[in-house]
């Protein structure tokens, strides 16, 4: 470890430099020797450095999310090219490309930070040893190896022996004790960090390799944390728990505010989502228009989730439009009343119930029933001309008048309809001879 600390020496300088600049005004609140001024300079300068990784972590959601997408097509290309690895190779730089992303790029803000992890750890080690390194002068060097956190130095560590620590001014049973409480918490942190990320924040409507790995590192990141925390110094414990927490925190907030597509979280973010837009009957923060706007632009493509909050808003007499903003939608627009006091929709329906009712083929044959929208006079000529049929007898027994004779005006006026229509109607033929009717049938 001394070794690999020893190539990012060339940080140690800016790293000391932030520590004794936090150190001055801590110094000034608690006092310079004591263990709060020393332990909130490691802590300010994690907060520091995490603040100026936020885009490359902003970057590795992004290159994790696009990971997530292409392991269906990567799975493809592995079964594909089994037998050809440097074809499989290939395939996989093409499809990285096409894709515009990296594995390596949701390991940026570790490798972002290891130099500066590296650097303290060297810095650490110079204050154990009582030598001079980076920025940090003999005063302010006799000072940081009198502070202890709870008892325990900043530069003792839990494989420290009794002589080491009695010369840092501390008990063995301080130091053990304190480093295993903070290696216990460094690992389950890291362990939640890793498995809110597997069941929230996972697709689960895809299932691929890319889940077990990061299942398996749920379980290995711990177990390498409780490995390497016994050989580090406490003020590097202090360090890398701070870093911890720090992600922690960072990926909750991510996970409830810009979940990924098809997981529990984006379940959970769409519901309050839609009993937020429901009551107030807009959208008003610039990321959830974002998301909205990722949803309309899916179209067919969209997941269970998506499609129950676009069909809740549907319900709620919303739209969601391709901007990202929240209207009201058409059918409620139509149910503006009209001038004369009746509302669209009414009017529609009673104009729907005045159209008449199509005839039969019978009923046309046979003249009997009227249509809606006869005259007056009309249905009194029909009604009369029913009595008297009805008091007379037949007139096709009584007199010698041809039944192919042609009615009268008045018969055809009394019959529904007139023209060309009502005579195609009753069976005859426009010009030319007449089709004899059949006798009628007593």
């Amino acid at each position: 470890m001394d070794t690999i600390a020893s190539l990012f020496s060339f940080i140690t300088w800016p790293v000391s430099w932030v520590i004794v600049q936090f150190h001055a005004v801590y110094g000034a609140i608690f006092g310079p020797n004591t263990g709060w001024a020393w332990g909130l300079s490691i802590v300010s300068l994690v907060i520091l450095i995490r603040i100026c990784l936020i885009p490359l972590f902003v970057k590795q959601i992004k290159a994790t999310r696009a990971m997530q997408t292409l392991q269906p097509e990567m799975k493809k290309i592995q079964e594909r090219y089994k037998n050809d690895k440097q074809r499989q190779s290939e395939e996989m730089m093409k499809l990285y490309k096409e894709a515009g992303t990296n594995p390596l790029s949701s390991c940026l803000p570790i490798l972002a930070q290891s130099p500066f992890f590296f650097a303290l750890y060297h810095v650490l080690n110079g204050i154990a040893s009582g030598t001079k390194i980076g920025y940090i002068n003999a005063e302010q060097l006799a000072s940081a190896r009198q502070a202890h956190i709870f008892g325990a130095p900043l530069a003792a560590k839990f494989l420290d022996g009794a002589d080491t620590v009695q010369k840092l001014g501390a008990s063995l049973t301080d130091v053990r004790v304190v480093t295993a409480i903070m290696i216990v918490l460094m690992s389950a942190s890291q362990f939640y960090t890793q498995r809110q990320l597997m069941t929230k924040n996972v697709d689960t409507t895809v299932k691929t390799p890319f889940m077990q790995q990061q299942k398996m590192l749920m379980y290995v990141f711990p177990i390498m944390f409780a490995f390497f925390g016994i050989r580090f110094p406490v003020g590097v414990l202090v360090y890398w728990l701070t870093t911890n927490v720090w992600t922690m925190g960072q990926q909750m907030y991510v996970i409830r505010n810009n979940p990924t597509p098809g997981s529990k979280a984006q379940a959970a973010y769409l519901e309050r989502l839609t009993k937020h837009v429901t009551h107030h009957g807009k959208v008003g923060r610039r990321s959830e228009k974002a998301i909205i706007k990722a949803i309309v632009a899916k179209g067919r493509e969209r997941n269970e989730f998506e499609r129950k909050f676009i069909n809740s808003l549907n319900k709620a007499g919303l739209a969601a439009q391709a901007d990202g903003t929240v209207v009201k939608s058409v059918a409620t627009e139509t149910e503006a009343q009209s001038e004369d006091g009746v509302t669209t929709a009414t009017a529609g329906a009673a104009a729907r119930r005045q159209q008449p009712k199509r005839q039969s083929k019978a009923q046309r044959q046979s003249g009997g029933t009227k249509q809606t929208g006869d005259s007056p006079s009309l249905e009194k000529s029909d009604s009369a001309e029913t009595s008297d049929t009805s008091e007379q007898p037949d007139s096709s027994e009584e007199t010698d008048q041809p039944q192919d004779s042609k009615p009268t005006a008045a018969q055809q006026g009394s019959k529904p309809g007139t023209g060309a229509r009502s005579k195609a109607q009753s069976g005859q033929r426009k010009g030319g001879s007449q089709r004899p009717k059949s006798p009628s049938k007593k």
